[in-house]
């Protein structure tokens, strides 16, 4: 299907789909894609010396140059496509047209299939096909398939609900007093600052924000939804996506309610996710300073183009000011692959992300008794390892971030930091109008979303990227040393300890 014109883009391919093909595409189907181009400059030094940008600056220094976005229009015309947007801060072009016209244009081959749950999706399998001419300009194609690429990581509590007695009900945390009891800055309430949420699916009810907060006794935030790539604020019920956004929003809310809160809703899809991520941080209306995402999947899950594409957009996040906090996995040291060896979540493994794992927390007054490791089954413990894509980043050097068991490879440890993520010692939510006990790391991206919000207010600026800062003070945080998060699919998993660990990081933070 190539010419001998074109090339393999580096980092596409795709592994073939675990679900049987269905049927024939209507090839006159006409869809988008995202073309992610190069910057005009490398931002590396930038990066190093720590220096902030304004939008209109990173755009004018950072972003992709008018030219080589009209070489890809050119490109993109000779096979009948069409441009639906150039965003030269985003460094994407959005493309469109049919399905036989696409598979022309990058050399690849499209089929439907199914995913997990049945529902029909697009697939492509191998590697794509970009001209030679454009091979220094086109650093990743996202949108050709529409496989799902990651998961929640909420766990509704197995001992809640009707049916359990209530004296053996678990006792859950109203977010805000979690915050009291970890000792975040007292007095603020992250009046000024915007925290945008990621969002892969399911909704909110404005009804339900409204009496959560009542609830709570405290003002309920400015909540707002942003569509991207057709992704909708739709809720259904309970048991769906809704749980993971409202936790979201409720646990981030009742930490920072003078925040503003934005949801933005998009696709389950490799496309979606950057598309999502990207707008998110260059959202020159809404200007976030801190972006909580909790959703992700094992790095095996997702390919090179992908890992690259979204690392290079946190990135940006840092030279902006925008603090990216993200949950490190639900499934322990497996990360819910059965193949008997350690995995880590992705894209919690970006090493310009603040990773967040899980703890089990028990108070008495409003004490902490004991925290240790979250790790209550067979395939539900807080999520951490080593990345087997990114290497060690220099703030790691120190930590003793052990080698993979079988490559030998040191990369990006994972988490950085942890909190409460034991269901059953989880978050009051209400969850289309039902009260539910929820926790999985899920709730720290947004309990330290809701944190950083708050230090940002203390100190009259955005703490940005603070891993560096993090690892250089780790007295900042109080260091959880009992518990592992080895579950039954993975050979080993990693023990909690003094220092740093690949369970809870550096344990849990409560300022900077």
């Amino acid at each position: 299907m190539t010419t001998p014109k074109q090339i393999a883009l580096p980092g596409s391919y795709k592994k073939p789909h675990t679900i049987a093909k269905t049927g024939v595409l209507d090839r006159t189907q006409a869809i988008d894609i995202t073309v992610r181009i190069r910057r005009k400059k490398s931002l590396e030094a930038q990066l190093k010396s720590g220096e902030r940008y304004t939008h209109a600056n990173y755009e004018k220094q950072f972003g992709a140059s008018q030219k080589d976005a009209t070489r890809i229009e050119a490109f993109a015309q000779q096979f009948h496509l069409s441009t639906v947007d150039i965003d030269l801060a985003r460094r994407s072009v959005i493309l469109r047209g049919t399905i036989e016209n696409m598979e022309a244009a990058f050399g690849t081959k499209l089929d439907s299939s199914t995913d997990e749950q049945g529902n029909p999706i697009r697939i492509r399998e191998g590697e794509i096909f970009i001209p030679a001419s454009l091979k220094d300009i086109i650093e990743g194609i996202f949108g050709l398939d529409n496989r799902p690429v990651a998961r929640p990581m909420f766990k509704i509590s197995k001992r809640d609900g009707p049916a359990v007695l209530p004296a053996a009900k678990p006792q859950g945390f109203n977010p805000n007093n979690l915050a009291n009891i970890y000792g975040f800055p007292a007095g603020f309430d992250g009046s000024g600052e915007t925290i945008a949420i990621l969002e892969l699916g399911g909704g909110f009810r404005t009804a339900d924000i409204a009496n959560y907060f009542k609830g709570l006794g405290i003002k309920a935030p400015a909540v707002k939804a942003v569509a991207v790539d057709g992704g909708l604020n739709n809720p259904t019920t309970s048991n769906s996506s809704d749980g993971e956004v409202m936790l979201d929003i409720e646990v981030a809310g009742a930490v920072a309610p003078g925040a503003n809160i934005v949801v933005y809703f998009t696709t389950n899809t490799d496309q979606g996710f950057l598309d999502g991520v990207t707008t998110a941080i260059h959202d020159t209306s809404n200007k976030p300073s801190i972006l909580s995402i909790s959703w992700g999947g094992p790095e095996a899950n997702w390919t090179d183009q992908s890992m690259t594409s979204l690392n290079e957009t946190f990135k940006a996040a840092s030279l902006l000011g925008v603090t990216i906090c993200v949950a490190a996995g639900d499934q322990g040291s497996s990360d819910g692959l059965d193949n008997g060896q350690v995995n880590v979540d992705f894209p919690a493994s970006s090493p310009y992300v603040l990773a967040c794992g899980g703890t089990s927390l028990k108070v008495n007054n409003n004490t902490i008794i004991s925290e240790t490791v979250w790790n209550d089954s067979d395939t539900s413990a807080g999520g951490g390892g080593v990345s087997e894509f990114f290497p060690l980043p220099d703030y790691q050097a120190n930590a003793n971030v052990p080698a993979l068991p079988i490559t030998k490879f040191v990369g990006r440890g994972v988490p950085d930091v942890a909190g409460d993520a034991d269901p059953d010692t989880g978050y009051n939510v209400l969850v289309d109008g039902q009260k539910l006990l929820i926790g999985g790391t899920s709730a720290v991206a947004p309990l330290y979303a809701g944190l950083i919000a708050r230090v940002n207010q203390q100190k009259g600026k955005t703490a940005g990227f603070i891993n560096p800062a993090l690892y250089a003070n780790p007295s900042l945080c109080r260091d959880i040393t009992e518990g592992n998060n080895t579950t039954t699919a993975s050979a080993t998993g990693y023990e909690a300890g003094p220092g740093w660990d690949a369970c809870t990081g550096w344990g849990v933070l409560s300022g900077l």
